[in-house]
């Protein structure tokens, strides 16, 4: 509930005045990350201190650890997002204080957050309250240097890309076919069309180009899915980051990049350990948006913690059908996983939000309201049973919940014959948390594991995956594309990528691809506006409706909130 930023006064360590979120940060006592790294079974030689509360985790660690048992998974996800607040994160770390708690050795997996939003609109991604990772400031701004590792390694290719072109262009690209954008970890919409190369002769070729945010990279998703040094390497080499003049994709690999690519990411490959505020274990690696990329932490970093803990606690991004398809269809197809518990979290003020509430109203009781807009939640709780997969919902409770429109929930999962909890993890940590976790322990102990399905087959064509998502998860009657977007479709089946699968970049803020269409709309078509390959992820991104890939700033942004003193004290970050 980072939206609130003051915590009630129902904490054990009881405050005489409420705290903001970066408060509470600040005050925490945090263990050294030897303590924590020793915590989770992680000896000295495998892990490099960044300061005293941050470390890497070797690759070599990783690998040696390859033959353990992996323990429960739990993916946590939430209905469509909207301005009353859902509390994903919050709840990630909350459900992982809670499991330990209860003596189940416990792990959380976030992404890292990205400045574009830190210093927009959304705020960071450590989590709220008494539910939070630290050190959050460090986490929230530069961390260990990951993403901006990403984007030098992105611009590398860019630079070198049209260097080439500048050098006499052996390889015959050309300049209007050019398919690698440039990125940068902040939102600036100024930079979502540009011209590249004025100045005359000796300042390159002149050419249209644009920016991408960091974590709708290619890089990004290539980091997040590869498990090793060789593997991100070869990868990067199959990038395409253009075509010749005969139509021939050009890839990192023939530009000579990927090797000084892999330079630079060589250490932000290396999973980063830090703790909760309740000093438990807590990876955070890889940052990619769910809106416009897949949405998930990275592989590596999941991987390791189901080999060192009896549950990991993982999210995805965003709404379920856009976060948790792609985690499940995208992420687990790649890594050879799967969750045992999905967990759907949703706040009473959100779903009365989804119900045609406005905000003057969200604090007030609204039954009608509140059944409609639950009808986005019963949507996505359906859904994760398409996968085969146990569903738990967390209520993020809010003080001006009531019992009756907790109860008006409680019926609806009980239809759904789906078990669910209120939680006050945000104010109590852990301890608020206990009944969720009791229920997320139940429903993965007496889940087999064996029903487990993706929605899709890697054998169906593209535009039929696309379809299939966009009926079954989204609830649409069907896809709209002009024949030149279908045409893109058969052009990549032809080169042999039909058997990738599909990204679908769409608004976070509605199951359709309208963000004003609240609730579980009937009746619309996602509209399909363009089609890129990312053929060294291994997917199809898919552009719907009018999302952008360069997000930008709100009229009021956080950043005009942030500050800092002379003896380094951070103010306004949330």
């Amino acid at each position: 509930m980072v939206e609130l930023g003051v915590v009630s006064l129902f904490h054990s360590n009881l405050q005489l005045n409420p705290m903001t979120d970066i408060e509470i940060a600040q005050n925490a006592k945090l263990l050294p990350i030897e303590t924590i790294a020793e915590k989770i079974g992680i000896p000295a030689d495998f892990f490099e201190p960044y300061g005293k509360t941050k470390a890497k985790v070797s690759l070599d660690f990783y690998q040696s650890q390859a033959t353990n048992k992996p323990g429960k998974l739990v993916l946590v996800t939430a209905i469509n997002p909207t301005p009353a607040g859902e509390g994903k994160t919050t709840t990630s770390v909350g459900l992982a204080d809670a499991l330990n708690r209860l003596g189940k050795k416990t792990t959380v997996c976030l992404r890292e957050p990205s400045l574009g939003p830190c210093f927009g609109m959304k705020g960071g991604a450590a989590g709220g309250g008494y539910a939070q990772v630290v050190p959050m400031e460090e986490i929230n701004l530069h961390f260990t240097g990951d993403l901006h590792a990403i984007t030098s390694a992105h611009n590398l290719l860019a630079a070198v890309l049209d260097n080439h072109l500048h050098q006499g262009n052996a390889l015959k690209i050309d300049p209007r076919k050019v398919v690698w954008n440039r990125v940068v970890d902040l939102n600036d919409r100024a930079l979502r069309n540009i011209v590249l190369g004025l100045g005359g002769t000796a300042d390159s070729v002149p050419r249209e180009g644009h920016f991408d945010i960091t974590v709708a990279s290619e890089v990004m998703a290539i980091l997040c899915l590869s498990e090793s040094l060789a593997q991100l390497k070869e990868r990067l080499g199959t990038i395409i980051v253009a075509y010749s003049t005969e139509g021939k994709p050009v890839t990192a690999a023939d530009l000579k990049c990927n090797g000084a690519m892999t330079t630079l990411l060589k250490d932000a490959l290396k999973p980063n350990l830090v703790q909760t505020l309740e000093g438990n274990p807590a990876f955070i690696h890889g940052g990619p948006f769910a809106n416009i990329a897949h949405g998930c932490n990275s592989v590596i970093a999941t991987k390791l913690a189901m080999r060192l803990s009896e549950y990991t606690v993982t999210e995805a991004g965003f709404g379920a059908e856009l976060g948790a398809q792609k985690f499940l269809d995208i992420k687990c197809r790649k890594a050879g996983i799967q969750p045992d518990v999905v967990v759907i979290v949703a706040t009473i003020r959100a779903l009365k939000n989804h119900g045609g509430v406005a905000k003057d109203g969200w604090d007030k009781p609204n039954p009608g309201a509140l059944r409609s807009g639950a009808e986005n939640l019963q949507k996505h709780v359906e859904n994760m049973r398409k996968y085969g997969l146990p569903v738990v919902v967390a209520i993020n409770a809010f003080t001006s919940d009531t019992p009756e429109e907790i109860a008006i929930v409680q019926e609806m999962c009980a239809k759904l014959n789906t078990p669910v909890a209120p939680a006050e993890h945000w104010a109590k940590g852990g301890a608020g948390a206990e009944d969720l976790a009791r229920l997320v322990i139940e429903a993965a102990e007496t889940s087999s594991g064996n029903s487990f399905q993706l929605l899709y087959p890697d054998e169906k064509p593209l535009l039929e995956k696309v379809e299939t998502i966009s009926r079954e998860i989204y609830g649409a009657s069907g896809i709209s594309a002009e024949k030149k977007v279908r045409d893109k479709f058969t052009q990549l089946e032809e080169m042999g990528f039909g058997t990738l699968p599909i990204c679908v970049a769409k608004t976070q803020y509605s199951l359709s691809a309208d963000p004003g269409k609240k609730g579980r709309p009937q009746g619309f078509e996602i509209p399909v506006r363009d089609v890129k390959l990312s053929a060294g992820a291994g997917f199809v991104v898919v552009l719907t409706g009018d999302i952008m890939t360069m997000p930008g700033l709100p009229k009021i942004p956080a950043a005009e909130n942030i500050d800092v003193d002379e003896k380094g004290n951070i103010t306004g970050l949330f």
